[in-house]
């Protein structure tokens, strides 16, 4: 990249105060969508715990009272619930191992056709749609060895799921997940790849099997939804690499016509080798609609992977 200028800009929070700065860079390779500008921002994020069933959740409307000395108790009727354990509207969720310390989930919902789902996993959340049986199978990458996945329906209707993943220990794994059109991306760079280069991988790359592409990315989450919750996982399968080296990782966004002007937020969670779980929150402030075509790069929120050869 070339013909490099700065941009001084002040951006969001990550949990407490968080400077940024950005800078613009030229000329990407015809292999990444048309772009006019690159900008670059260091972040200096903070990390929190991850909460399984409430990551990126808001939280309303909690009234606090205070018990009354010996209080009343008053008689109520209470209506008998109907016994619904063989009803045909019943949530089921089965969770099975799959390659490359995945999951297969597949849910049934027969009363829930074509009706929006949410899906908890670790604190990683999307949001899909069953089909017209309503079924949803989706093949998902493990953050947990005891993986636990919950199902969720508007109706308050859903179901849990559970299975083993022995593998997870030999994936590094990196998690971005968002709401709504903030088209926000993860880059990896292979071991000194450059952008446009077979080992540069991300969601928008040319899919064909590579020799200097080891890493995989896929996208969770119906993108037409309103308001989806949509994730990307990069995982890197570390006990299987040839190679040593590093895998150099930013997270990007790029500006658009719905995200111009506004304020963006985005969740990381990263897993080394089946370590614990790290998490990074950022709020950015995206720059006016005159940089539409522009995009944000956003190094140092998550880590870069150092790989050793097998």
């Amino acid at each position: 990249m070339s013909s490099i200028r700065k941009i001084a800009m002040s951006l969001g929070t990550v949990a407490c105060a968080i400077g940024i700065g950005f800078f613009v860079q030229k000329g990407e390779t015809e292999s990444i969508a048309p772009v006019k500008a690159i900008q670059t921002a260091v972040v200096k994020p903070t990390m929190g715990p991850i909460h399984d069933q409430d990551a990126m959740l808001d939280i309303q409307g909690i009234t606090l009272t205070s018990a009354l000395p010996n209080p009343i108790s008053p008689q109520r009727l209470v209506e008998p619930q109907p016994d619904l354990s063989n009803s045909p509207c019943v949530v089921t969720a089965t969770a099975t191992p799959a390659p490359m310390a995945s999951v297969d989930l597949v849910v049934l919902a027969p009363c829930f056709r074509n009706d929006r789902a949410t899906v908890h996993h670790n604190g990683m959340i999307f949001t899909d749609a069953t089909d017209v049986n309503g079924m949803l199978r989706k093949t998902i990458p493990a953050l947990t060895e005891n993986a636990v996945f919950i199902v969720a329906f508007a109706s308050s209707k859903g179901a849990v799921a559970t299975t083993q993943v022995p593998d997870l220990a030999d994936y590094h794994r990196v998690v971005l997940q968002w709401t709504g059109e903030s088209a926000f991306q993860i880059h990896a760079r292979e071991f000194g790849a450059d952008y446009g280069t077979a080992g540069h991988v991300w969601f928008g790359m040319d899919n064909a099997e590579s020799l200097d592409r080891q890493g995989t990315i896929i996208q969770l989450g119906d993108a037409n939804a309103v308001v989806p919750q949509l994730v990307e996982i990069y995982s890197f399968p570390r006990s299987m690499s040839q190679q040593s080296g590093t895998v150099s990782m930013t997270i990007e966004a790029e500006v658009t016509v719905d995200n111009c002007g506004k304020d963006i937020a985005a969740q990381t969670i990263e897993l080394s080798g089946g370590s614990g779980l790290k998490t990074r929150d950022l709020v950015l402030s995206v720059p006016d609609c005159t940089t539409i075509g522009d995009f944000l790069v956003l190094n140092n929120l998550v880590d870069d992977m150092k790989i050793a050869a097998n």
